[in-house]
């Protein structure tokens, strides 16, 4: 949960460009809740118990570690997916900077 705590530590920088967070996991709706309210996590955080969200943008399983492995898409307002990073495990997960530069990215485009 290392990743969602990095994404809840710049949320604000999130928001104040126009991004939203969402937040995908296979555990059930009650787990979420619970851990949600626990962290105190400030974005969505959302169910995919059977893993057809994950399945349709192709997030890898990773069987000796008994579950998905992480990814982080930037999708932009018109549904086009323009930034994706599959990960290899919970280390190579892109900073935070990263995604914003790539949400500062879009935003400019916007304005051209």
């Amino acid at each position: 949960m290392k990743h969602l705590a990095q994404l809840r530590q710049d949320y604000d920088e999130f928001t104040r460009r126009g991004a939203e967070i969402i937040a995908l996991g296979p555990d059930g709706p009650r787990a979420y809740q619970r851990f949600w309210e626990l962290e105190n996590m400030p974005f969505i955080g959302m169910p995919d118990i059977r893993s057809k969200i994950a399945d349709s943008y192709y997030q890898e399983v990773n069987l000796l570690k008994l579950g998905r492995m992480p990814a982080v898409f930037v999708i932009d307002k018109n549904g086009i997916i323009r930034y994706k990073h599959y990960a290899s495990s919970m280390s190579d997960i892109p900073q935070n900077e990263e995604v914003l530069r790539v949400i500062d990215q879009i935003n400019e485009e916007r304005y051209e």
